[in-house]
């Protein structure tokens, strides 16, 4: 089997190809197969007509019965009719029969032909192969030419063999004629089939870096439409396409532009009250003691709320500046393992978390610490809300320049259809492990964290159960401290 052409230029050429030599292998059959017809119902015409005209002309020399040297005589004097002497001729009475060459077999004569001749007045004649060459025989009743006797049979049958070799010739130098006009057809076939490529590839390329063009954010880019055939008419709709796509994004752009500005604004309005709220709920706090139990209830529920509050407020404030490119990075070079263990321990969570961390500076790196710090406390919260004990945090090199960590749990894992959007902004799923009091927010920020580093984070399920969340991140080493504005 053939492969399959695929470039359209490369099927264009082949289809043009194909119908070339069809069309030519076609015309050239025809053409030669008119031509040796021609050639040779001419040459068997002029053989008939020179054959009768010369039986007829020595027919009524014949004396009948004629005797055998008679019919040898006939036979040669019709012969000598074609100057050129190929003819050979047989002459045949009953049971009598003389060539016009001595001892000749007249192998050519097939019993088909000397039956056609006893039986019809008409001359008849065949194409006979005789291995090498071909040869026209013809056979013919001899008819009285007297007024009494006119148009009856004599009995005498004469045969004629001549070889068709001047028209085989002629036949060969056809074969050449067409074989040589099919390859300048095939060659201007593929000269056609490439200006047609080339003239419908270039509306398709034009086509194909617009659309690239398109996808990699240039929303402005346009078509040229020229002439009014079906790729003028896909350009036509590839721009109105673009133009309603521009349209559509620079709409959609605009709506997340004020909803983040709007995020934006409100989580700034509202921490100058939440910082009086808190305030003041810090002061009940200290008062609930004194309190009646209801009242004692309210308060500490008050402040519960305001504090989630307030915790909501700042993730809203954090993915703000991560959606405004504000995010800065202060890179600092630290012992990962001995943040990991600080993180936990301002949280009071060591007796919580199996560490498997390495020893003292095994992971150095710069990073931002703040960051690093959210990152781990986001997952690790994550997995104690959400998931189950033994709770278990590990931390590994990842090779000379990245670090591994890694968050696993004991819950019942993550589902299937939750995965791809675990890192989402405000995603929530009735199914997905036990339903919190969170903002939604956590994952995203630690994804974004993650990602202003320049690493990775993926949420995966552990074969014995739970779940693992995996950050990868680069460590520079080489960079002087500063702050990164991303």
């Amino acid at each position: 089997m053939f492969p399959r052409p695929r470039g359209l230029r490369t099927r264009l050429v082949v289809a043009f190809a194909l119908v070339a030599a069809l069309t030519a292998a076609t015309t050239g059959a025809l053409s030669f197969r008119e031509a040796r017809t021609g050639v040779l119902q001419q040459s068997q015409d002029t053989v008939i007509k020179l054959l009768r005209t010369q039986v007829d002309r020595l027919a009524p020399q014949l004396s009948f019965p004629p005797g055998e040297a008679e019919l040898r005589r006939f036979a040669a004097d019709v012969a000598r009719a074609e100057p050129s002497g190929n003819w050979r001729v047989l002459v045949a009475y009953e049971g009598l029969s003389a060539t016009s060459l001595p001892d000749d077999s007249f192998d050519e004569l097939t019993p088909g032909l000397r039956e056609a001749v006893d039986t019809s007045p008409a001359t008849v004649f065949q194409r006979v192969n005789t291995g090498d060459h071909t040869s026209l025989v013809v056979g013919m009743s001899v008819t009285f030419a007297g007024e009494e006797n006119r148009g009856i049979a004599s009995g005498v049958q004469v045969f004629l063999t001549v070889p068709q070799a001047t028209e085989q010739r002629y036949v060969d130098a056809l074969v050449t004629a067409v074989e040589r006009a099919t390859v300048p057809a095939l060659g201007v076939a593929v000269l056609l089939a490439l200006l047609a490529a080339r003239g419908v590839l270039r509306p398709v390329r034009a086509l194909r870096h617009a659309t690239r063009s398109i996808a990699e954010g240039r929303l402005d880019t346009r078509l040229a439409v020229n002439g009014s055939d079906e790729l003028a008419d896909l350009s036509h709709t590839f721009n109105e396409t673009a133009a309603a796509l521009e349209e559509s994004v620079a709409e959609l752009r605009g709506m997340e532009a004020r909803a983040r500005r709007f995020a934006a604004d409100v989580s700034h309005e509202l921490r100058t009250p939440l910082a009086a709220m808190a305030a003041v709920t810090d002061v009940l706090d200290e008062d609930a003691a004194r309190l009646d139990p209801d009242t004692a209830t309210a308060v500490r529920l008050i402040s519960e709320e305001t504090v989630k509050l307030a915790r909501l407020v700042d993730d809203l404030m954090e993915i703000s500046r991560f959606d405004a490119g504000a995010a800065v990075l202060h890179l600092d070079e630290i012992d990962l393992a001995e943040s990991l263990r600080r993180t936990l321990a301002d949280r009071a969570w060591a007796g919580l978390v199996d560490a498997d961390l390495p020893p003292p500076d095994a992971v150095r790196g710069r990073v931002d610490p703040r960051r690093l710090d959210v990152v781990v406390a986001n997952l690790v919260g994550n997995a104690l809300r959400h998931g189950a004990r033994p709770v278990r945090l590990r931390l590994r090199a990842g090779g000379e320049r990245s670090a591994v960590i890694e968050v696993l749990d004991s819950g019942p894992g993550i589902p299937e259809d939750v995965l791809p959007h675990v890192f989402e902004r405000f995603y929530k799923s009735d199914t997905a492990r036990t339903r919190t009091e969170g903002s939604g927010l956590g994952l995203a920020i630690t994804a974004e964290n993650v990602r202003v580093h320049g690493g990775s984070v993926r949420a995966a399920n552990r074969p014995e159960g739970g779940a693992v969340f995996t950050v990868e991140l680069p460590l520079r080493r080489d960079e002087p401290a500063r702050g990164e504005h991303l």
